[in-house]
This record gives C-alpha cells, structure tokens and sequence, in this order.
C-alpha cells in the first residue's frame, strides 16, 4: 500500500542523511517529490535519479533555505512545475557545536538562520498552496537536543527548542484550514557524520539508550511517512520524540 499516492512533497537538506531518507522513503510511497540541496551538487543530481526510478515525479533545487526570498522562489517554481504541495518536510540544519564562551557570534547566527529562520522562511510560502487547497501536512526537523539541552549546542538546542514552539503555533494558526503542523525530535541517529566518530565513545552513547542502539535514518523517515499521511489526519501540534527512549 502506497501511503503518498498522488501528494506532492517539498524536503529541504536531501542531499545526504535523514533528508536523503525521507525523499527515497516518500518516492517509495508514490509521493512526488521536490529536493532541495545547497553544497552537494553531485548527490543532488544523483538523488532525483534514485528517486525518478521509483515511477514518480521528482526535481532537485539548489536552493537555501536560510535565504527569506530563495525559499519564496523555491515554492513558486515547485507549485509550477508539480502543481501543489501537500507535505512540506523542513530538514536543512547545520551544527556549530562549541561552549558558549568560546561560541562567536557568526556561530550562533548561522545556526539560528540555517535551523530556524529557514522553517519560518518554507512554512511561509507553503502556507499560500496549502491554504487554497484546505489540506497540508508541516513536518519540521527539531532534536531531542532541542527538547533537553546539550552542553555545547547551545545555539543548537535553541534553534532545535525554537521550531517546537513555532511548530505548535502554526498548528494553532492552520487547524481551522485543515493544515497540520507537527515536529520530529530524532535522538542519537547514526549517519555518515557519525560513522568517522571514537566507535568507543559511540558504543558508550548507544549503551546509555533503553534500546541500547543508535537510531538509523529509516527510524526518522517512517516517522516522517506517518505524519504525511493521512493515517496521522487527526494529529497536530506534537512533538514525536524517535529517541529510542532517551527522553521518557
């Protein structure tokens, strides 16, 4: 059973990770896809044949999503080259990790505008489609780093706390359109970016998690796939913790 059949999905940050996830497991799911990527030109062009092969629609975006006018763009040109946008999935983000006193203020900048300016900047111009349509489903990537702080992410975690409470706002804001607005909190998920850390420091993380396993990018993406469904049609303005229990 195809559960995107026919919804056309926007997913920032796709090149590689969590993003890359998301679009491939949509794709599998029917969903028409578009992509943005910012640095990775090559996994870009890669990613929309991956995607194409699945029978679907899908195009890529160079395209930042920090940038207030380049996300305004970005909708336009999907609405005209896709016709609508059902599912918007914000995943773009950077990480600057460094103590507080040691963190410049550029460091703090560039993760506030990559992390969060970028969700006001996507959520903004989707909600013009959505709301013609009387149906959508947000979908915005925050942390457990988010929900609990880390010492040394700061700016992160301010930026990951920030989009849950824009989150709930905008679900307050749309529910009356039938538009849903929900965040994803991942906890310690092993990607590319992990794999080139300390293994012992790794193995210490996973054994400290009830599952006693890192997440994989499949946990995250089938989180995703519910909230763009419609089998998620009576769920809003929550926050899904896919932590293996880190956060009880």
């Amino acid at each position: 059973m195809k559960l995107l059949e026919g919804k056309t999905a926007i997913v920032t940050g796709a090149s590689r990770g969590i993003g890359r996830g998301i679009a491939i497991l949509f794709a599998k799911h029917g969903a028409n896809v578009a992509f943005t990527y910012l640095s990775s030109i090559e996994k870009g062009q890669e990613l929309e044949q991956e995607l194409a092969a699945f029978g679907i629609k899908a195009k890529g975006y160079r395209s930042d999503a920090a940038d207030f006018k380049a996300a305004d763009d970005l909708v336009n040109a999907v609405v005209a080259e896709f016709g609508t946008v059902d599912v918007l999935v914000n995943n773009a983000g950077i990480t600057r990790d460094t103590l507080l006193m040691r963190m410049s203020e550029q460091q703090w900048d560039e993760v506030i505008n990559a992390n969060l300016k970028s969700v006001f900047n996507l959520t903004k111009a989707v909600q013009r489609p959505m709301l013609k349509q009387r149906k959508g489903s947000i979908i915005n990537m925050s942390s457990v780093v988010g929900v609990k702080g880390n010492a040394g992410q700061s700016n992160y975690a301010a930026s990951k706390a920030g989009i849950i409470g824009f989150t709930k706002s905008v679900a307050l804001e749309l529910g009356s359109r039938n538009i849903r607005s929900n965040a994803v909190a991942p906890g310690f998920i092993e990607t590319e970016m992990t794999a080139v850390l300390d293994q012992k420091v790794v193995q210490s993380w996973r054994d400290a998690i009830p599952l006693k396993r890192g997440g994989t990018v499949d946990d995250v993406a089938n989180a995703c796939l519910f909230l763009a469904s419609d089998m998620s049609a009576y769920v809003s303005g929550q926050v899904l913790n896919v932590c293996g229990g880190m956060l009880t």
